[in-house]
């Protein structure tokens, strides 16, 4: 397949990825750098569910394909551009081209009764009230807001609720800018997938840099802040300034010594660092806040090898690099994209030769198209096993499987047999109660389980250590100690 702007493997790199000998001044003094006039500026054009016949590669497919693709994208936001659709999707590997698996829709996303229910009404041209009111109904059941994330999660400021915030562990907030409630391309596997669909009462969002700053300011003990979305990248430098400035200049926020980032565009739009209007603003803001003292670190959603392929996506990540911030990578296990130990090696390799440091494997969320997707913990728990055998040990930093449920982030440690009794061995990475962490515990084998719902205690046990506690928690008997 030819993909244009794309590094050779025989490549020698040190052109490309080390940090350039161009000192911060680069950035301050306006000039660009000399890399970038390799890279032409390219208008980011976007494909929604109305312009998915519009495009040249679907009508390959036949029209069993194409129709399938309407029916889900009725229910399961779809938007992708043309970056992805030229340069990371291998058009003659479809549908099997994992790329494509992670943008476009697939029959199989939908349980078969959803599906069946939505392509009859396409079929018979059903009234838009009718249609509408099935959508509701399906994504209603598709758990659209998984692990508390609206009923435990949201923090109160002068016993008001913060709209577009959320604080479930003691040391991190999580702020949902309403200028990046969107992204570049959606993946379709996407936890967040309610916050793209249109319904507000299914949206975290907020415009408020002010109420942010000054919740940071009355929580000492807060001492991360994750941007996240959406993609947080989709937006203009300018309001990313109204942000993350304050926490390089107001003293009140002194605390706050790390600024993650989550972020998708290395890459569904990696010319957001290069060629953009605002790129090297971009780039100067965070160099500002390296330089104020913060921890920036760049959370990059890296699902497969192909993405960091690209000449434009590498040149991304060495000017990022060059900020002096740090790229992390984290990914959910996912069948049909990254569900062998050879993937994963690969892109951790990858990885760490560009500058990146791997950080998480997740495991695919209890929400959306969850059934195409999940891989049952034992077999996630395998892959990673041997995908982590096959890297050295600057590999061996990615934590997992890491599932994020209601009580906390949990990760599977290993399957071991104690006292007869085959086992999962799990910890808490962060809990509700920050005491929970690093506490192991143990859950009896189950060969299909893929979350921790699914899960028994071992050893005769009738609950895991935490349930009587968080239950608690939930009924309000006793106070979230996260916060």
């Amino acid at each position: 397949m030819n993909r244009p702007f794309t590094a050779s493997d025989k490549e020698e790199y040190f052109s490309v990825i080390p940090i350039s000998e161009w000192s911060s001044q680069k950035y301050s003094s306006g000039q660009r750098d000399p890399a970038w006039g390799r890279f032409s500026q390219d208008r980011f054009r976007v494909f929604t569910a109305r312009q998915l016949e519009s495009i040249s590669q679907i009508q390959r497919l036949s029209p069993e394909q194409r129709f399938s693709m309407k029916v889900v994208s009725s229910v399961l936001p779809f938007r992708v551009n043309h970056y992805v659709i030229s340069h990371l999707i291998d058009w003659d590997n479809v549908p099997d081209d994992p790329m494509f698996q992670l943008t476009f829709p697939q029959p199989d996303m939908l349980a078969t009764e959803h599906f069946d229910r939505i392509a009859d009404l396409l079929k018979r041209d059903a009234p838009k009230t009718e249609l509408d009111a099935a959508v509701t109904e399906i994504r209603d059941d598709l758990n659209p807001h998984p692990a508390g994330q609206q009923e435990l999660n949201v923090p109160k400021l002068d016993g008001e609720p913060v709209e577009g915030m959320q604080h479930k562990y003691r040391e991190i907030v999580l702020f949902f800018p309403s200028q990046g409630q969107t992204c570049h391309s959606y993946c379709s596997f996407c936890f967040r997938w309610a916050q793209f669909v249109g319904d507000k009462d299914l949206r975290f969002a907020s415009n408020e840099a002010k109420t942010l700053h000054n919740y940071l300011a009355v929580h000492p003990r807060v001492t991360d802040i994750l941007l996240t979305g959406g993609d947080p990248m989709v937006m203009k430098t300018r309001n990313l300034i109204d942000y993350l400035e304050p926490m390089g200049e107001d003293p009140r926020l002194e605390h706050v010594k790390n600024i993650r980032i989550g972020t998708k565009s290395l890459t569904f739009w990696p010319h957001r660092y290069v060629t953009d209007p605002d790129a090297d603003d971009l780039l100067r803001l965070l160099e500002s806040l390296v330089e104020a003292g913060k921890h920036v670190a760049i959370m990059a959603h890296f699902n497969h090898w192909q993405e960091m392929e690209t000449d434009i996506a590498r040149e991304a990540i060495r000017r990022l690099r060059d900020t002096g911030a740090i790229i992390r990578s984290q990914s959910p296990l996912l069948a049909h994209i990254n569900d062998n130990p050879e993937t994963w090696a690969r892109s951790w390799r990858t990885q760490v030769q560009l500058g990146i440091v791997p950080y998480y494997m997740f495991v695919e969320r209890d929400t959306g198209a969850r059934c195409y997707f999940e891989v049952p913990l034992a077999k996630t728990w395998d892959i990673y096993r041997r995908a982590v055998q096959k890297v050295s040990g600057l590999g061996r930093t990615v934590r997992g499987p890491s599932m994020s449920t209601e009580p906390g982030k949990v990760e599977v440690q290993g399957v071991t047999e104690i006292q007869g009794e085959k086992v999962f061995v799990l910890r808490f990475i962060q809990g509700r109660n920050p005491d929970w962490v690093q506490r192991p515990f143990f859950a009896r084998f189950d060969e299909k389980a893929t979350w921790l719902s699914q899960l028994k205690p071992a050893f005769g046990k009738s609950k895991f250590f935490y349930e009587d506690e968080y239950q608690a928690m939930k009924e309000g008997r006793v106070a979230i100690r996260s916060v």
